[in-house]
């Protein structure tokens, strides 16, 4: 039986474990122990992938202007989707020989930078009028939603399923007529919910079931006609929520809110229909550990934002469907054995260090951009026994260099730091992120230009004329548009127009969220031992399971 043992992040310095459990893995899927903690191979991971941000470029195809994940200033080329999808080329062109005499991560940056990535990820044969969209599939006349699927008449969200004509959501499901809701599910016709499900009709609600024009509410379920957890007459009810239509009037609502919610205790850990497991917001899970936003997960560890069933996965971001898959992003639909990959979807199998891998592509080792190939590395076609005796040579040469069973370097990333998804988990300095060898893309301020209208408290008051205007974003003064469609969701629904931007909106409620951190903490009520997201100078009080289903009005 392995021993557990302590080493000291080669990156950020700090003490971690790898326990037996960990050691049994690695020794499964042949590769060495990590020598980055946990969160900094998290980091790494995710440097790759850009799913918020949007940019205007020239195709290398066509030279057509496109919309595209890499910024024009990105040193790789992109192919608007239906010419990289097509038969008009093939990344197996891009082919070349392993250099013995060069470390692996040059080689492969090389090749990286050569072979055309698709400028965005989508479905996009299944989409209608959905251009501003990415990391997205079979949605219909949706605008800037990222990471969401199955959804009609969305705008402005991240990771939304099967949802209809709802703006501004993150991480929720099975909506219709919402507006700013995190974590909730089949809701209708509310704003401003957290961790709410089965509620209609109803604003500025936390951890709520079932409840019904509620105002201002936590920790309620099955309720009618209720302000701040108190019982109202319908006319009271409905006198308070036409008030906040006022803008004003809405953001104080929205601090008293905030304060109000701190009387009330908080989960230790969200989701349900566990069993063993540890992290947060998990559905359906068992044996999992320091596993986040996690749905069907079994024998899985260091997993977040998994979208579908996983089993025996060690540290992958954004996957599903999958077995035995280490260090991965973004991957899935039946894949099976793959290591150091992203991007890699549809019936894939025995891939490592691979990016952008489709349809049925097995045995590759260090491609990119590759549909339905087998036995290549770098790209190169190689016999099913030319593979197999090349193979062992190269993770050899690899060892040798101290890259076998490292995740990607900087290096290798296409994208500038402050534009990939690690930035908005693990912020840094343009000068910190230059120092540990990633590049950085510069905003242009020069572009920002004054508001165009004078935007009313009421919504009521507010005229057409402002979706033919600009306004400047109050936060950052980027500017940004009201779209017809949004100016007559915000009428029918009676909430104010925003004042900021979509980022804006976006990073305001990801900080609303607990980070994907545990620490070791005790239920406020019974003192039992337990793991939790929420820190302990939050100073909030945290409940087990049993006593927060207990305090539940």
């Amino acid at each position: 039986m392995p021993q557990e043992i302590t080493r000291n992040c080669r990156r950020c310095r700090t003490a971690f474990e790898i326990g037996t459990d960990d050691l049994a893995f690695y020794a499964k899927v042949e590769v060495p122990p990590p020598t980055l903690c946990a969160p900094c191979r998290l980091q790494r991971r995710m440097i790759n992938v850009n799913h918020l941000n949007l940019f205007r470029r020239k195709s290398d195809a066509t030279g057509a202007t496109i919309l595209s994940c890499y910024p024009a200033e990105s040193p790789v080329k992109v192919f608007e989707q239906s010419y990289w999808w097509s038969d008009a080329w093939d990344a197996i062109d891009y082919g070349r020989p392993f250099d013995f005499t060069r470390p692996f991560f040059d080689q492969f940056a090389e090749l990286h930078r050569g072979v055309p990535c698709p400028a965005l990820i989508t479905d996009y044969l299944h989409d209608e009028n959905c251009e501003y969209t990415n990391y997205s599939g079979r949605n219909k006349d949706c605008y800037l939603i990222f990471d969401s699927d199955e959804s009609r008449d969305c705008y402005y969200s991240y990771t939304i399923r099967n949802s209809r004509n709802s703006f501004d959501i993150y991480r929720s499901q099975q909506l219709e007529l919402c507006y700013e809701v995190l974590d909730s599910r089949v809701c209708y016709r509310s704003a401003y919910l957290w961790n709410c499900e089965s509620c209609q009709e109803s604003l500025l609600l936390s951890n709520c079931t079932g409840c019904k024009s509620c105002l201002m509410c936590c920790n309620l379920r099955h309720k009618e006609y209720y302000v701040m957890n108190r019982e109202v007459s319908r006319d009271e009810f409905l006198k308070l929520r036409r008030s906040l239509a006022h803008y004003d009037t809405l953001e104080d609502a929205c601090a008293t809110f905030n304060e109000f919610r701190k009387r009330f205790p908080e989960r230790a850990m969200r989701g349900f229909h566990n069993e063993n497991v540890s992290g947060d917001y998990l559905v359906h899970c068992k044996d999992s550990q320091l596993c986040f936003d996690g749905l069907s997960l079994r024998d899985c560890k260091y997993c977040t934002q998994s979208f579908a069933h996983l089993s025996d996965c060690w540290d992958c971001y954004g996957g599903g469907e999958g077995e035995l898959l280490y260090e991965c992003s973004n991957l899935g639909y039946n894949a099976f054995n793959l290591r150091f990959c992203s991007l890699a979807l549809n019936q894939i199998r025995d891939l490592t260090y691979c990016i952008s891998s489709w349809n049925g592509s097995h045995d590759l080792f260090g491609c990119v951009g590759l549909k339905k190939k087998s036995y290549c590395i770098l790209n190169k076609q190689y016999t099913k026994s030319e593979y197999e005796a090349l193979l062992p040579r190269v993770i050899e040469h690899m060892n040798k260099n101290g890259e076998w069973g490292e995740p990607f370097p900087p290096k290798v990333s296409v994208l500038p730091y402050n534009v990939s998804t690690s930035y908005e988990h693990f912020p840094m300095s343009k000068d910190q992120a230059r120092s540990e060898g990633f590049s950085w893309l510069d905003e242009n301020v020069k572009d920002h230009q004054a508001q165009q209208y004078a935007v009313p408290q009421e919504i009521s008051q507010v005229s057409d004329d402002i979706t033919k205007a600009l306004l400047a974003c109050e936060n950052c003064h980027k500017n940004f548009k009201i779209l017809p469609q949004e100016l007559a969701f915000y009428r029918d629904i009676g909430i104010p127009v925003p004042r900021s931007c979509f980022f804006c909106r976006h990073q305001r409620r990801a900080a609303q969220r607990y980070p994907r951190k545990l620490w070791n903490s005790a239920c406020s009520k019974c003192s039992t031992k337990m793991l939790t997201s929420c820190a302990p100078d939050r100073g909030l009080a945290v409940y087990c399971d049993r006593c927060f289903s207990d305090a539940l009005e």
